[in-house]
């Protein structure tokens, strides 16, 4: 792709997208501060991650906030990031919400397919996506797979039909008995769900004649009850679309309704790291290397404390089955042979070759030639879990893959039951396989092709292998990389995949070309040692860096007798209770929009506490047993229930907002019973979120600066491909600091942070005038303590905080954070410590880290509300609004009144 068509790329409008991200931070939007509803993660596996969220909330905006609503709409989401996840809980969400009770799955692969299978209806699959009983509003649904939507449909049920694209258009075009034809998709409303979307748009890219009746086969179904109320429905799904093309992008322009690209999936931390080991080793050598670097990975696992099966899995791809097999046998003959004498040679040539800089397998043959004793047994080990019973060629001579038996087998990989440590495949494997302990890719080189086509399969498979592990540590598991920024080899072995290919440099160029074409960060595993961090010899002379303290706030151990009533779980519970009826689908005696309906409250005389125990008994978490676990003080249900501590049903009233011309006698007892139930719910979130262990408290302790302020080791992060998110304000370098305000003598940040460093270095002299003992600022960096268990005191917690400057609730988080930066200060009268935290993200994680900028600013507002020891008086502690790009948040203006400094319209020419 051009540099000029890559740019173009970039700055497409998608007005869907646009519009949904604007009504999220809308005031005046009803869609404002939209939440999922329950029952979407309470009945799926996998709770739903930020993202994907984020997706749903799109849809539901365009579905009720668009008039009309679209019919066929694209998530356009990074492989790996979870689309099959996404496709459940938006089947929740269409069934209760819309009433769609069919849905259509279709694909054009049967690999995808039987995946899927396993994913939204076999309840016997370690992959089944949905919980065992599925329960919404206290009724249990069904899922049930069928061939053919059923006439006449059984309540509670979600009817799903599963099919490859071209059986739906066979059946479509080719009338057959049995086969679903064009009518079934008229008499009963359809939500199709479309998976790798890119193949269905063949006509539009004028392509293959054969393919084109997909499209149009797709969009008969879509068409088929546009003359009714309820109409069909599209969401299509994939991870590539070519939208530089302007047939595509007009195709899909207003359809776009949420963008996860690859990049951004990998910079939030939801994959593995990717490393090249671009290497000259024939085919053998690299077999033999990736092999010795795979059995180190997995002894490294274990001696960091893995809990579990781990088994790093490697995959050997060929560009033909022919050479593919041949491959296998060759492999098989190298474990066969294997021994410690040969390993020990091949291991001290290998260390000898000038072109072998790959740090991963330095620390493998480290590893060996220190255990030199023990290379017997681990020889042995190595022959048993290569052994050829322990790989599977994912082939067969007529080039299909990924059917039967080879399927269930490629899609069980990372099950402890499984003993695979190697696969054999051909470049076809790029959709549907979604191994997540897959660690290393070989590329055989006999007969591969280094042409644009062939590396842009390679990029593909290598973005498919980067989904995340989650290993167990320490009984723990984790979504998420666990390492990023450490100095140890943690992330490199345990959080990375490592792409093993040949050092050529036309087909390297053409490789970085694709990688950089998909926005997959990639980089060179090769040796990067950390830089040392020192505290300047100045600053150890100076009285602030001998007897200062830096302050953070102490966290304290919540006893289950502070849970006492429904209050201590920040419910803001009353005997009168006001709702509104959900009257929005419901007629009207004139044509008005929602928001427009003049209302009144009117109170509910027929409400009493038998609607209170009715919607209990429909909600699986009021079981007291259940409820036990969060109200610990809780003696019996009817303590709950008539309890003044907790729901005081016996008094309550209940006051309903409905149309104005509503009577009483309009509103029915299932109403009043679903209002009574949504309540319950909303508690539950709260009874969930507020049984905490910990929370933080108003008291501060200093901690030694000579103690916490010391040297330490980091790593330059290095990619040579994608264009990261923010890569303006993210890409991290080191800067050599000589001005004495900061504490080190060199500064690894990214641009955003030395963007601030500068902007405040430019304001020293007149904070020197005002606080003429110390000026300094301090980089906080985990690294810096990364491994002493003291670092956890260095954080802030909430406190005391539950409504932010805006007047809204502000969620509890448990987990301390580290603001980035302080700014110390000092006079003649106190110390002044100022907490600054920039934040280059933008859009979601941007308003999901928000609850750390209503804690800094709370500091600042409630001064008189911190407590310090008797000799601390003379302290003050505050925080900063984030910084962010260009200080459009006026952060350094917040700052100049704070500490009483001009400087606002003082910055030098030419700064940024």
């Amino acid at each position: 792709m051009s540099k000029v068509n890559k740019i173009s790329a970039n700055v497409r409008q998608f007005p869907l997208v646009d519009q949904a991200e604007q009504a999220e931070v809308d005031l005046f939007s009803q869609h404002q501060g939209y939440v999922i509803p329950e029952y979407i993660d309470a009945n799926l596996i996998h709770t739903l991650r930020n993202y994907q969220n984020q997706a749903i909330g799109n849809y539901h905006y365009t579905q009720t906030h668009l008039k009309p609503s679209p019919q066929h709409v694209l998530f356009n989401m990074a492989t790996g990031s979870g689309k099959t996840d996404l496709m459940a809980g938006l089947i929740l969400y269409l069934y209760q919400e819309h009433n769609y009770r069919n849905f259509l799955f279709t694909v054009n692969t049967n690999s995808v397919l039987m995946k899927t299978k396993d994913n939204l209806v076999s309840k016997s699959s370690d992959k089944y996506l949905f919980q065992d009983k599925i329960e919404i509003d206290g009724k249990r649904i069904f899922i049930k797979e069928v061939e053919r939507f059923p006439r006449i449909q059984e309540a509670n049920t979600i009817y799903i039909k599963l099919s490859s694209v071209q059986k739906v258009s066979d059946d479509l075009f080719v009338l057959k008995e049995n086969t679903m034809g064009l009518a079934d998709y008229e008499n009963q409303p359809v939500a199709v769900l479309a998976d790798e979307a890119h193949h269905y748009s063949a006509s539009t890219k004028s392509e293959k004649e054969a393919e084109n009746t997909w499209e149009s086969a797709i969009n008969k179904i879509l068409r088929a009850r546009d003359d009714k109320e309820q109409k069909n429905l599209l969401l299509e799904f994939t991870a590539t679309v070519d939208f530089d093309k302007e047939t595509i992008y007009n195709k899909y322009r207003d359809k776009v309704v949420y963008l996860y690209p690859l990049n951004k999936f990998m910079y939030d931390g939801y994959s593995k790291q990717v490393k090249r080991i671009e290497t000259s080793a024939n085919d053998k050598d690299k077999m033999l290397n990736v092999i010795l670097l795979s059995q180190y990975r997995k002894y490294f696992a274990y001696a960091q404390g893995v809990t579990g099966v781990f088994k790093p899995v490697i995959m050997f791809k060929s560009p033909k089955v022919a050479v593919s097999l041949e491959a296998n046998k060759t492999f098989n003959e190298l474990i066969l042979n294997l021994n410690v004498g040969d390993l020990i040679s091949f291991i001290k040539h290998q260390q000898l070759l000038d072109s072998n800089d790959s740090s991963a397998l330095q620390l493998a043959y480290n590893y060996y030639l220190q255990n030199e004793d023990k290379l017997a047994n681990i020889v042995r080990e190595i022959k048993h879990d290569f052994d050829p019973r322990n790989v599977l060629n994912a082939n067969d001579t007529s080039g299909n893959i990924l059917e039967k038996g080879q399927y269930k087998a490629l899609n069980t990989l990372e099950s402890p039951n499984s003993l695979y440590r190697v696969v054999f495949a051909v470049a076809k494997l790029t959709e549907g396989w979604d191994v997540l302990n897959l660690y290393d890719i070989v590329r055989i080189e006999q007969e591969a092709l280094a042409n644009k086509k062939a590396t842009m399969i390679e990029a593909q498979l290598i973005g498919r292998g980067a989904r995340y592990y989650p290993f167990e540590l320490n009984g723990q598991k984790s979504y998420k990389r666990r390492f990023d920024g450490e100095t140890s080899n943690k992330q490199l072995l345990l959080e990375t995949l490592h792409y093993h290919t040949m050092n050529e440099p036309q087909y390297l160029k053409q490789l970085v070309g694709a990688l950089k074409q998909m926005d997959l960060p990639t980089g060179q595993d090769k040796k990067n040692p950390p830089i040392e961090i020192k505290v300047k010899s100045a600053f150890k002379k100076t009285d602030v860096y001998k007897t200062g303290k830096i302050y953070y706030n102490e966290a304290e151990d919540v006893a289950d007798e502070w849970f006492d009533s429904i209050e201590k779980y920040g419910i803001n519970h009353k005997t009168d209770i006001y709702r509104s009826l959900n009257y929005g689908s419901r007629e009207v005696s004139y044509q008005a929009s929602v928001e427009t309906v003049e209302t009144k409250t009117i109170g509910i005389e027929q409400f009493n506490d038998r609607y209170i125990k009715k919607a209990i008994q429909r909600l699986e978490f009021y079981q007291f047993d259940n409820l036990k676990k969060y109200l610990p003080l809780l003696r019996s249900m009817k303590d709950f229930i008539y309890g003044k501590n907790w729901l005081n049903a016996g008094n309550l009233k209940l006051f309903l907002t409905i149309p104005k011309e509503y009577k009483s006698r309009d509103i029915t007892a299932d109403e009043i019973l679903k209002v009574t139930i949504d309540l319950l719910k909303e508690y539950e979130v709260k009874f969930k979120s507020g049984y905490v262990k910990k929370r933080g408290t108003n008291k501060f302790v200093g901690y030694p600066i000579s103690e916490y302020l010391s040297n330490y080791n980091k790593r330059i992060p290095e990619y040579d491909t994608a264009a990261l998110s923010n890569e303006s304000t993210q890409k991290v370098a080191v800067y050599d600091m000589a001005e004495d305000f900061y504490v080190y003598d060199r500064a690894i940040v990214n641009k955003l942070e030395f963007e601030l460093i500068e902007r405040i270095k430019a304001h020293v002299s007149e904070l020197k005038h005002k606080y003429n003992k110390a000026v300094y600022l301090f980089r906080m960096d985990e690294n810096m303590h990364r491994e002493s268990i003291k670092s956890e005191k260095l954080k802030l917690h909430q406190y005391g905080l539950r409504i932010n400057r805006a007047g809204e609730k502000v969620d509890v988080h448990l987990q301390g954070f580290q603001p980035d930066f302080i700014l110390f200060l000092e006079d003649s009268e106190f110390y002044f410590q100022i907490f600054i935290e920039p934040k280059g993200m933008s859009g979601e994680r941007f308003v999901s880290e928000l609850w750390k900028q209503d804690l800094l600013l709370y500091l600042t507002d409630n001064q008189d509300k911190m407590e310090f020891q008797d000799d601390e008086k003379n302290v003050r502690i505050s925080g900063l609004k984030f910084y962010t790009k260009d200080d459009s948040q006026k952060t350094l203006e917040q700052l100049f009144k704070m500490t009483e400094i001009k400087g606002i319209n003082d910055e030098p020419d030419g700064l940024f």
